[in-house]
């Protein structure tokens, strides 16, 4: 069996317009010898009935806390629901579609209400549909326990629940299908002249996705890497050949990715604090330690880590910058927090190794009066924290720097 899986998120499924659309995807793999299993989001975005922002609200008015099994099996519905419709809307038009929950797919999590991780997948079910040549239309976001309680995967979590049930059944390939036509270059919102990328390496994306890019979720890049399969992201409108995403080794033009290229986009994440603790005054060894560790208790995450025996400087996400605060001084630590930055990054698996780039990045934004007040970097990418109000300067800059207008 040929075997492709075709996700289709909130955004793709809000209106019957846009079902049609995504009907007719379907409807071209079944045309080109696919049999397809499809995965769908909660229709639509905040506000809208159906939208899983909408049901936390609800369940938040209710007294539902964040992790509570309640509030999982209400934010389940949302999903739901676009499948059944989505199935009903194949049916007439003539297309053996058949809506499943994560439950009846097969997907086994952990009992982590509102992040379970998937256990396995249970391909029974999904394959003798298949078989039956009937499409599965199947819920994203959710699964089951052992127990048989419903849950929820997280944030974005309908790509993994696409490349989790890809690797499963062996497909070639998982299509993502959103309102954009590919992995941008930019946020086009901030540079308008980004251009949609042709192809990327698995880590490429992933490296995009933890840095601020709006594009896959990065366990969902994950999961496909490990098991080989190829994604391709691309928009619902039309059929433009939005942006393969492989490991650089497939045989093949398809697979003939971006290794070559020194930086394939610019990410950015809004809404940063610094956080400064002068140390030359102290003689104690374990300060950094005590000070990770009132901060991972709080449950405060920590970016762009630069340690040295004089000072400790930290990012932290904004909106924790007082919690932050109230935890520190309860150590009696002595600690600057700044709010309004950004982080700013240049992203490239083909930057590996090669001299030169940290240079380009520092010239490039002095030349144009931004200052880096942090920097830190990986095998695949370079991070500058920058005043908030110089971000939109210094991604234009970078993305002009590096030529990307041009991919």
């Amino acid at each position: 069996m040929r075997i492709i899986v075709q996700k289709f998120g909130g955004s793709s499924v809000a209106t019957a317009a846009l079902r049609e659309e995504a009907i007719r995807q379907v409807v071209k793999a079944l045309e080109e010898g696919f049999l397809p299993v499809v995965v769908v989001s909660a229709m639509g975005r905040t506000g809208d009935p159906y939208a899983t922002d909408t049901l936390i609200a609800l369940g938040r008015e209710n007294g539902a806390s964040f992790g509570s099994r309640e509030l999982d099996l209400l934010m389940s519905c949302g999903e739901t629901i676009s499948a059944a419709v989505m199935a009903m809307g194949m049916k007439s038009k003539g297309l053996p579609a058949v809506a499943l929950t994560g439950a009846q797919a097969g997907i086994i999590t952990d009992s982590r209400f509102g992040e379970a991780r998937i256990l396995r997948v249970n391909t029974d079910r999904l394959l003798r549909e298949l078989e039956n040549r009937r499409i599965p239309v199947v819920t994203g976001f959710q699964g089951i326990t052992a127990q048989g309680d419903i849950t929820t995967l997280g944030r974005g979590a309908s790509d993994t629940s696409a490349a989790v049930i890809g690797v499963a059944l062996g497909a070639e390939l998982i299509e993502i299908f959103t309102d954009v036509d590919g992995v941008k270059t930019a946020d086009p919102q901030v540079v308008p002249q980004a251009v949609t990328l042709e192809r990327m390496t698995y880590s490429e994306v992933v490296e995009m996705a933890l840095l601020g890019a709006k594009v896959l979720h990065p366990r969902a890049v994950e999961i496909a890497r490990q098991g080989r399969i190829p994604l391709k992201v691309r928009s619902i409108h039309g059929d433009g050949s939005g942006t393969l995403i492989t490991d650089g080794d497939f045989p093949g033009p398809e697979g003939e990715a971006t290794k070559d290229r020194l930086v394939v986009g610019i990410a950015h994440v809004p809404g940063r604090a610094q956080l400064r603790l002068d140390m030359s005054a102290s003689a104690s060894k374990t300060l950094p330690a005590a000070f990770f560790r009132a901060l991972g208790d709080a449950g405060i995450s920590v970016d762009m880590i630069e340690l040295s025996p004089d000072y400790l400087r930290v990012t932290i996400a904004g909106s924790q910058a007082e919690m932050a605060r109230e935890v520190l001084n309860g150590l009696n630590l002595d600690v600057e927090i700044v709010p309004g930055f950004a982080k700013v990054s240049v992203v490239g698996a083909g930057m590996h190794g090669v001299p030169g780039v940290m240079a380009r990045v520092t010239e490039a934004l002095a030349r144009v009066g931004v200052s880096i007040y942090q920097s830190t970097d990986s095998h695949a990418n370079i991070s500058c924290l920058v005043r908030e109000e110089e971000a939109a300067l210094a991604i234009a800059t970078l993305h002009e720097e590096f030529r990307l207008h041009l991919e």
